[in-house]
């Protein structure tokens, strides 16, 4: 099953009591809402959720494991915030496993998982064209999860799902271009080849898309200044 693609359309929620503030505050954060370095405390998000702060530091503290959020002793919890170095390395790291991960796609997907594929496909694009970059943001990470899913590789699947929530707050904090998040012909190019059978230039068309990625970005500028916690998420 296509978890990473069937989100949008799932009812259904964990019965952890901290899994609302887990995924609203994950999904704040790989969409762009959030900006890497925001303070994140304890007493304050409690308000936000009508929750207790046990809730926010089991929420928090899953994040943590995610490498979402930094946990710092006697000073709380901050958003991720990945220096230019790492940004680099996740991208050059994603270029090596992604290509790999495209090909063992074509060689197994299934014509329910291209449809799947194309529908989702469909939304990332309806919301890159109304200006909502935080959901397209998140729709294109879960884009590349999916395609990770199809192979069927467990292994790599999670290589996958760890790197892209780094790239999504990389492309937050150092993009230059609005189509950074992933241009539209290389995701139908990708679904074609895929579609097709042809795992070889399904890997090239992945290898050139990472390429594509990590030319959007300026590793050379500032860092962006975080914006207040309340105005964000209430």
């Amino acid at each position: 099953m296509l978890s990473a693609l069937r989100l949008e359309d799932d009812d259904e929620r964990p019965t952890a009591r901290w899994s609302p503030v887990f995924e609203s505050l994950r999904d704040a954060i790989v969409g762009h809402k959030l900006a890497p370095g925001t303070k994140l405390p304890e007493d304050e998000l409690a308000s936000i959720y009508s929750v207790s702060r046990t809730v926010i530091r089991a929420a928090l503290q899953a994040l943590a494991h995610d490498r979402l959020v930094r946990l710092e002793p006697n000073r709380g919890a901050f958003v991720a915030q990945p220096s230019k170095k790492e940004a680099r390395e996740v991208f050059e790291a994603r270029a090596l496993i992604e290509p790999k991960v495209a090909a063992l796609a074509a060689n197994a997907a299934k014509p329910e998982d291209i449809a799947l594929l194309r529908r989702h496909l469909e939304k990332e694009h309806e919301a890159l064209h109304a200006g909502r970059d935080s959901e397209a943001i998140l729709l294109s990470a879960r884009f590349h999860v999916g395609i990770a899913e199809i192979a069927d590789h467990s292994i790599l699947t999670d290589f996958v799902r760890d790197l892209v929530s780094h790239s999504s707050l990389i492309i937050a904090l150092y993009w230059k271009r609005r189509d950074t998040t992933c241009e539209s012909h290389a995701h139908h190019a990708l679904i074609d080849a895929i579609e097709a059978g042809r795992a070889a230039e399904a890997a090239e068309l992945m290898k050139s898309h990472m390429v594509d990625l990590l030319s959007g970005l300026d590793l050379s500028r500032g860092e962006n200044v975080p914006e207040k916690l309340a105005d964000i998420l209430r």
